[in-house]
């Protein structure tokens, strides 16, 4: 069986004031929090299917992430607002080469890029979180994987970009967005997947494993869950089932 999006994972400095930040832009609750990580968790008539989870790390960030969220408008006004409210919040501009584009490109408190984007009809039910975007060098076999991961069907497929949605039809979209080069480095926001009640890890990862995944050691040690790269080396967890 595939396993199912659980996390989208940040490293964070601070991960409380992080997660702060996170839970007043999108109208989400802080459900659990320790020494370890703390949870940010979608009201259920959001749809998303999964939780924000900040973990704490000593080092900076010091390079454009790979993976970054795009937060939805339903209209230019409410585009502007929803800047307005980031910017109140303690985002910053930043420009990473994006040029007169209809989105604003933002980062959180830690420099964390994400997108306000301009009004798309395909992503007026997603909830607070249009896409989770994924950089990759090649779009369409990236996606093939991660279709197969997840049990998401690849939806779109262009040249630049694929794009997966869950079978349910809520919450994010998935995409891949083709781009010259990757930055080097363990990247600081990653994605969990874990199997469903009554599976198993190993067989999980076994699978991951044939379909292009492979072992990566980012020092975690004895974890109870597994570390994988997908076939472009973005790191992703499989966790305990659940």
């Amino acid at each position: 069986m595939p396993t199912r999006l659980v996390n989208v994972v940040v490293d964070a400095r601070d991960p409380a004031t992080l997660a702060r930040f996170w839970a007043d832009l999108l109208g989400w609750e802080i459900t659990q929090g320790d020494a370890t990580e703390v949870d940010v968790t979608a009201p259920a008539m959001d749809g998303w299917p999964l939780d924000l989870t900040f973990v704490p790390v000593s080092d900076p960030k010091t390079s454009v992430n790979p993976l970054h969220l795009d937060l939805p408008s339903i209209s230019p006004t409410a585009q502007a607002a929803l800047v307005t409210k980031a910017l109140s919040l303690g985002a910053s501009h930043v420009d990473i080469g994006q040029g007169e584009a209809p989105w604003v490109v933002l980062a959180d408190p830690e420099g964390n890029e994400f997108c306000a984007l301009d009004p798309r009809p395909e992503y007026a039910d997603t909830g607070a979180i249009a896409a989770i975007i994924l950089n990759a060098l090649d779009p369409g076999p990236l996606a093939n994987f991660w279709a197969a991961a997840t049990d998401w069907p690849i939806v779109r497929d262009e040249p630049a970009f694929a794009s997966l949605r869950s079978l349910t039809g809520r919450g994010p979209w998935l995409e891949f967005l083709r781009v010259p080069a990757l930055p080097p480095g363990k990247n600081r926001v990653h994605l969990d997947l874990a199997p469903r009640p009554g599976e198993s890890q190993t067989a999980a990862v076994s699978r991951l494993l044939a379909l292009g995944a492979s072992h990566v050691d980012i020092e975690q040690g004895d974890a109870p869950w597994t570390v994988l790269a997908d076939p472009e080396g973005n790191e992703f967890c499989v966790l305990t089932p659940r």
